[in-house]
């Protein structure tokens, strides 16, 4: 089987990465979307809240699945029997800093990295942009699935405005 891992933080999911999910599950036997857990930053999302938000979001890629990890990928990948890693790239920069992680990645454990580039109409997205929109009450409604919005919308009603 050819298994694919699409990894981050994915707070929150945006479209863009499910364009990347989407394209890879046309291209491997499955796809796990893997949510790190990083104990050292808090997120707007907890884990629990991002693994549920991504297993409804995918539900229509009958061969993607989604997990959380913590540590070096290339550790999950190897108890997962996960052969490559899959990272969308929307600028320069963006590649710049996968290329050492895929070389490090590949060092460590020999598992290869795929770039694929983002959809242009993805390509200015990332989910700190999100979330600071949504913190301000702009709508991200275009750019994140509706489930996401809706949770946005939740959380940053719930929390106290900044003066």
């Amino acid at each position: 089987m050819r298994r694919a891992v699409c990894p981050g933080s994915f707070d929150p999911v945006t479209n863009g990465h499910l364009d990347i999910v989407g394209r890879a599950s046309q291209m491997f036997d499955e796809v796990v979307v893997a949510v790190l857990i990083n104990q050292s930053k808090a997120g707007l999302f907890s884990v629990d809240e991002r693994l549920e938000m991504l297993a409804t979001v995918s539900a229509p890629y009958a061969n993607v699945r989604v997990d959380a990890f913590q540590g070096l990928l290339v550790d999950f990948c190897h108890s997962n029997d996960i052969s490559a890693i899959v990272k969308g790239v929307r600028v320069a920069g963006d590649f710049d800093y996968e290329l050492q992680m895929a070389q490090m990645n590949y060092g460590l454990g020999g598992i290869e990295t795929l770039f694929m580039p983002t959809n242009p109409k993805y390509s200015f997205v990332s989910s700190s942009l999100i979330k600071e929109v949504a913190k301000w009450g702009g709508d991200v409604s275009p750019h994140v699935p509706d489930l996401v919005a809706n949770r946005l919308r939740e959380r940053f009603a719930s929390l106290p405005k900044a003066v």
